[in-house]
């Protein structure tokens, strides 16, 4: 990324969301980078969500197929183009004696339908970095920007999302995985005519993975770059966003203190 861009768009998101967290972003890659420290292979259940607390503090990290513990986020992030047996029972009702139902489905057959609504798709390289915004250098090539962020973020990054579209969609909100919401759906809304952001973390599995007051809004790097140029003209500028801001920075303020 151009260093540019990158300092343009922290210099405007404290301008108008002060010191609310900096999104994320992730990128695939065909080697292993210095200094980024590779997820260790887990002995157990893990979702990839609870890895991503690091990026958040500044730690820059790498995934493979071996670093992820969970066959649905091998799945998502591209490392897997199958279903686990028996999937359509894992999400429904169950199947006795042979897998318990997590009952996000009402039946088996809902199951097979949503899959069948799925891309395909296979990561294009055998790594993934995920980085802090702040921690971008001058040759990574950035493509999701990943926002952890509360109902007051969310309201201003949402309205900046539909300021220059024709339409009531510029976000959408797509049933499946927390994994899906930050990886799948918007990396491949990189390829479409005009992509939208996606608003995740409803994935009741993946909720203790993130604090209780937390969303994502995740979206093409190329999204975020159109958006970051309107703000100077959009609402963010009006008296409206200035009462949301205070609340924001109270909110950073105390959880500061915590």
């Amino acid at each position: 990324m151009d260093g540019a861009f990158k300092g343009r768009f922290m210099a405007l998101w404290q301008k108008y969301f002060g010191d609310a967290p900096l999104p994320m972003v992730f990128y695939y890659t065909d080697k292993e980078e210095e200094g980024v420290i590779k997820v260790k292979a887990p002995e157990v259940h893990r979702c990839m969500v609870a890895d991503l607390a690091r990026v958040a503090v500044g730690k820059s990290i790498l995934f493979d197929a071996g670093s992820i513990g969970c066959f649905g986020g091998k799945h998502y992030l591209g490392y897997s183009e199958g279903w686990m047996p028996h999937f359509e029972y894992f999400l429904s009702c169950g199947l006795p004696g042979t897998v318990e139902g997590e009952r996000y489905k009402k039946t088996p057959e809902l199951v097979k339908d949503y899959t069948t609504l799925l891309p395909g798709w296979k990561a294009p390289a055998p790594y993934m970095v995920f980085k802090r915004w702040d921690k971008i250098a001058d040759g990574d090539d950035p493509q999701v920007a990943i926002f952890f962020a509360s109902p007051d973020v969310l309201s201003g990054l949402f309205t900046l999302a539909n300021f220059d579209v024709k339409g009531l969609d510029g976000v959408m909100s797509p049933f499946g995985s927390g994994c899906a919401a930050i990886v799948q759906f918007p990396y491949l809304e990189r390829e479409t005519e005009g992509p939208k952001a996606v608003l995740g973390m409803l994935d009741v599995s993946a909720r203790p993975c993130v604090r209780p007051n937390v969303l994502t809004f995740a979206l093409p790097v190329k999204r975020l770059r159109v958006m970051a140029e309107n703000m100077d003209e959009s609402f963010l500028t009006t008296e409206s966003w200035a009462m949301v801001r205070k609340r924001i920075d109270l909110a950073t303020k105390e959880k500061a203190k915590a």
